[in-house]
């Protein structure tokens, strides 16, 4: 990557060209410049068969100049810097600045390429654009001018696993206004690739960043719940909301709201990332349905006596309606 400082002391990172992939963008702009010529030429033949040796010679120049030359820079001069072999491999030319180039800059790299490219085979401009730290052929010194890479790919970043069901919701009511924009994307880069690190190393990291945002919020974290599962719930929540405030419509989700209560010290050591899971449920489990936990039915022991003496044996007669 190169970066470019343009006029308003804004820095660009731009990657610049290669030799080989300029080489082959210059090689399809020399093929199809080739064959439009060879096109010219045939079609100047043909109309001047009866002109002198003089006039044919004269209309020849001109056709090189004119197809070879001329048509290159005016090709960049309309494209912005995208001939048709740029456009293919991805490449563009641009200012010093990162801006895009005018007549005056195609026209300086189009007159030194005939000399650096179509004279001396492209000798001259390999070596110098080996040379070059960005790359750069003389024409581009010369013109002030540099050709980047416009399709850069893109880095794969790992999926980010949603939290336990349990937890979702739950932190409804934690303050994430304090939280700088550099932890959440510390964040979203460790839960995106949790599963490729050391489990020792992941441990003390999940451990670090929910410290981190832990003293951001002011709100301890929960006891029982896994940092990297503690973690993964608060990113959810924040996403959450920044859906619900684009799209107004959007209901809040239902949950037990999270209520921060003042931590109680262990009695056990702290905990590793080898070690068991705690015996006790976690203070996040899931609530129980309404009627799922219904109340046993007294045992006759425990009736008062004067109901269990008032009461008949069952005779498994049913009355009808």
């Amino acid at each position: 990557m190169s970066e470019l400082v343009t006029g308003e002391a804004v820095a660009l990172e731009l990657q610049p060209a290669r030799l080989p992939s300029r080489a082959l963008a210059t090689l399809l702009d020399l093929t199809v410049a080739v064959v439009v010529y060879v096109g010219v030429s045939v079609a100047l033949v043909l109309g001047t068969a009866s002109l002198d040796d003089a006039a044919q010679i004269a209309l020849s120049i001109a056709a090189f100049l004119l197809v070879l030359v001329g048509g290159p820079i005016a090709v960049e001069t309309l494209s912005h810097g995208r001939s048709l072999g740029k456009a293919a491999c991805g490449l563009r030319v641009v200012r010093d600045d990162g801006g895009p180039i005018r007549f005056r800059h195609a026209l300086v790299r189009g007159a030194i390429g005939v000399v650096e490219i179509l004279l001396t085979g492209g000798v001259v401009a390999c070596t110098a654009s080996l040379v070059s730290a960005r790359g750069r052929r003389v024409g581009d010194v010369f013109a002030g001018t540099l050709v980047v890479r416009e399709r850069v790919p893109v880095a794969r970043t790992g999926f980010v696993a949603p939290p336990p069901p349990w937890l979702a919701g739950r932190f409804s009511g934690l303050d994430l206004s304090a939280v700088p924009e550099g932890l959440w994307l510390a964040i979203r880069q460790y839960l995106g690739r949790m599963h490729q690190l050391d489990p020792q190393v992941g441990w003390t990291m999940a451990q670090r960043l929910a410290g981190d945002l832990v003293a951001h919020t002011g709100a301890p974290a929960p006891e029982g719940v896994p940092p990297a599962a503690y973690l993964a719930a608060v990113v959810q929540e924040r996403q959450a909301r920044e859906v619900r405030r684009a799209s107004p419509a959007v209901p809040a989700p239902s949950g037990t709201p999270y209520v921060p209560v003042p931590p109680v010290p262990p009695a056990a050591p702290a905990y590793g990332p080898t070690a068991s899971a705690p015996a006790a449920a976690p203070a996040f489990a899931p609530p129980a349905a309404e009627g799922s936990m219904a109340a046993a039915p007294p045992s006759p022991g425990d009736e008062p006596p004067e109901q269990s003496a008032g009461r008949r044996p069952g005779t498994g007669f049913v009355p009808p309606a």
